[in-house]
């Protein structure tokens, strides 16, 4: 297992996501945000709550 590095940095209703994969930017609420990594193509969805989880690549 190799090692991963996770920072979330909350300005109003967006989510900045520092990892050591890049840059990243969500918004939405609680168990439901849209969000864009830097480099990926396309915008991502990510739905649930308490160990279950949806995403989805659009």
């Amino acid at each position: 297992m190799g090692f991963s590095y996770r920072k979330s940095v909350r300005v109003g209703p967006i989510r900045l996501n520092m990892t050591s994969r890049g840059l990243g930017a969500s918004i939405g609420v609680r168990g439901a945000r849209v969000g864009k990594r830097a480099g990926s193509r396309g915008f991502y969805l990510n739905a649930g709550r308490r160990g279950v989880r949806y995403r989805k690549r659009f």
